[in-house]
C-alpha cells in the first residue's frame, strides 16, 4: 500500500496526518504545496475540496485529518488510532472532535492574521518557508493572497484577541485530557493525540506564545509526539494582546 499526502509545511493538521501514516508504517510520499497556491494544487490532484491534508490512499482520495484517521484504521487496523473498548473510544472521539472544532483553528487564525498584517511575517514566509527568491518583493506581491486567507479564517483583530483570551482555558482542557489518560500515552498515541497535540506543537513554535505554554504537561506531550516543527515563528502579535 502506497500513499501520497498533500501538505503544507506549517499545517498542523497535515503534520497530524503524516504522523498517523508513520505510526501505521504506510509507505508514503509527502507533497509540500506552495503556500497560497495549495487550493489549486489540491484541486488539480483530483480532490473535491481545496484544503490540506489531502491523502491519496489505496485508490481513495481523503481530505481532513479526522477523515484520514478513520480511513487509516479501516485499511490498516494496527496499531489502532481508536480503542476497541466502547467507552474509551467514545472519549477519544469526543476529544478528537473538540480538538478539530475548537483548538485546531487557533494556530491557523493567529498565523494568518500575522501574515496579513505584518510585512516581516510575509518576508519570513517567502524566505524561510516557501524558499522564494526576492522575499521582500514577494512579501509585497502576496498581500492580496494573505488577506484572502485571513478572511477565510475570520482572522480579524477581535477574533484573534478572543482566541488568545480563550487559549489558557483550552490548554487547561488539554492538560485535563492528559491527566485523565485520554491522550498523552507516548507509547500508544491515538487519533486525539495527533489531532490535539499537533495543534499545541504549532502554538509552541510561535515565539509570542512559547513562554505561556512550555511549562504545561501538554507542551511536553506535544514535543514527544512531534519533536520537530518548522520555525520558530518570529514574534508578530501586539505585546498588549499576549
Amino acid at each position: 500500500m502506497r500513499a501520497k499526502l498533500y501538505s503544507l509545511s506549517l499545517s498542523h493538521p497535515a503534520h497530524a496526518a503524516r504522523l498517523m501514516l508513520e505510526l501505521k508504517k504506510v509507505e508514503h510520499e509527502v507533497v509540500d504545496c506552495l503556500p497560497g497556491m495549495h487550493p489549486v494544487q489540491v484541486r488539480f490532484a483530483g480532490f473535491r475540496g481545496s484544503t490540506v491534508p489531502a491523502l491519496r490512499l489505496d485508490g481513495r482520495r481523503i481530505q481532513g485529518s479526522r477523515e484520514i484517521s478513520r480511513a487509516l484504521d479501516q485499511l490498516v487496523p494496527e496499531p489502532r488510532l481508536f480503542p476497541v473498548d466502547h467507552q474509551r473510544r467514545a472519549a477519544v472521539e469526543a476529544a478528537e472532535q473538540w480538538g478539530a472544532r475548537e483548538l485546531q483553528p487557533v494556530p491557523r487564525k493567529l498565523f494568518r492574521w500575522g501574515v496579513a498584517n505584518r510585512r516581516e511575517m510575509r518576508v519570513w514566509m517567502a524566505r524561510e518557508v516557501a524558499r522564494m527568491p526576492a522575499p521582500g518583493l514577494m512579501a509585497w506581491a502576496n498581500v492580496p493572497v494573505a488577506r484572502y486567507f485571513a478572511r477565510v479564517s475570520a482572522a480579524t483583530d477581535d477574533e484573534v484577541r478572543g482566541a488568545l483570551a480563550a487559549l489558557p482555558s483550552q490548554l487547561d482542557r488539554v492538560d485535563r485530557l492528559i491527566a485523565e489518560g485520554v491522550i498523552g500515552d507516548g507509547a500508544a498515541p491515538n487519533a486525539a493525540d495527533f489531532q490535539i497535540l499537533c495543534s499545541v506543537r504549532a502554538l509552541l513554535a510561535m515565539e509570542d506564545l512559547r513562554a505561556r505554554i512550555e511549562s504545561r504537561p501538554c507542551a511536553a506531550a506535544a514535543m514527544r509526539i512531534q519533536p520537530d516543527f518548522p520555525g520558530p515563528v518570529p514574534r508578530f502579535l501586539p505585546a498588549d494582546w499576549v
